[in-house]
């Protein structure tokens, strides 16, 4: 099999490249009184990001790319509506999959990067006949986190660049292997969150499946409570979940406090824009897009992949 490697050099810095882009100048002229050291330290991180950027391009010409729409009889545009008493029964049966298969293992984070890594590249050299390799570098915290306090983890598409942000329990694999999806050059929310879940799911590891069934509970619970937050908490109450599986769902929704929430609200707004400015349906994807690519992939007549691995 073909074997591509990405090197994601920016991944391995001690730190973001663009925080240190961002920051040095003012960091400097605070702690210094002079902004010249810190442009200096800016200019050098600039030049290494895009040193890095350059090379993980060029490598990427050679990637054969996954046709959605023939693959799984579904994309971006081509969704099916999933009706809602469809949902409901999803949920009941997601429920009892995740009751029934419980682990309470918890890898360690870089083992836990590492062995989803390669179960990504794994699972897209199976459709593409090539092996991408990327970094499974994983970073805790990023200026990011403060721009967008209600996203769970981040990629920089260019760099390549991951965070995570939060511990989200048993979702976490999931979390990882979405941004994963994007250091290996898939920029679409639709397509990170369905390759995340074909990875994960087929995997035959009961913490990646536990990762890939909570994720599509929990959008599909987001789906079915709209912004109604005490409704979405009604519905983990009645699902009669496992006490540690029913904890992580409840925590998935918290009240946010009135800085987080005000800027949420807004930097929400703007992330809808850019997402449906660059092809994509908005933050829908990750929820109503998600559980409609799943549901017309199970119906669908065309799709080249097996339709079992999105059937609950």
């Amino acid at each position: 099999m073909e074997e591509i490697r990405i090197p994601n050099d920016a991944t391995y810095a001690p730190f973001s490249l663009t925080d240190i882009i961002a920051t040095a100048p003012l960091a400097s002229r605070i702690l210094l009184g002079a902004t010249l050291p810190g442009r200096i330290l800016s200019a050098a991180a600039l030049s290494v990001y895009a040193g890095s950027a350059i090379k993980d391009w060029s490598r990427r010409r050679d990637v054969r790319w996954i046709d959605f729409g023939a693959e799984f009889g579904a994309d971006v545009r081509t969704l099916d509506s999933m009706p809602e008493e469809a949902r409901r029964a999803e949920v009941g049966r997601l429920a009892e999959r995740l009751n029934g298969g419980y682990t309470a293992a918890r890898p360690t984070s870089g083992e836990m990067a590492k062995s989803v890594n390669g179960r990504l590249t794994d699972y897209i050299a199976d459709i593409t006949g090539q092996r991408v390799h990327t970094s499974s570098e994983v970073r805790d915290f990023t200026l990011a986190k403060l721009v967008f306090p209600f996203a769970m983890g981040v990629c920089d598409i260019i760099s390549g660049d991951v965070a995570i942000f939060r511990d989200a329990g048993v979702l976490t694999p999931h979390i990882v292997c979405h941004e994963f999806v994007h250091r290996k050059g898939y920029w679409k929310e639709l397509h990170a969150q369905a390759l995340s879940y074909f990875a994960l799911v087929t995997s035959g590891d009961p913490v990646m499946v536990q990762a890939a069934l909570a994720e599509r509970l929990h959008r599909q619970l987001k789906v079915l409570s709209g912004e109604d937050h005490a409704a979405y908490h009604a519905r983990v109450d009645g699902l009669g979940l496992r006490e540690e599986l029913a904890g992580e769902m409840h925590a998935l929704r918290p009240d946010a406090g009135a800085y987080e929430g005000a800027v949420a609200e807004v930097m929400k707004r703007m992330y809808d824009e850019r997402l449906k400015l660059t092809g994509q349906n908005g933050l829908s994807d990750y929820d109503v897009g998600f559980t409609n690519f799943l549901w017309t992939f199970t119906q669908s007549t065309r799709a080249r992949q097996d339709r079992a691995q999105g059937v609950v």
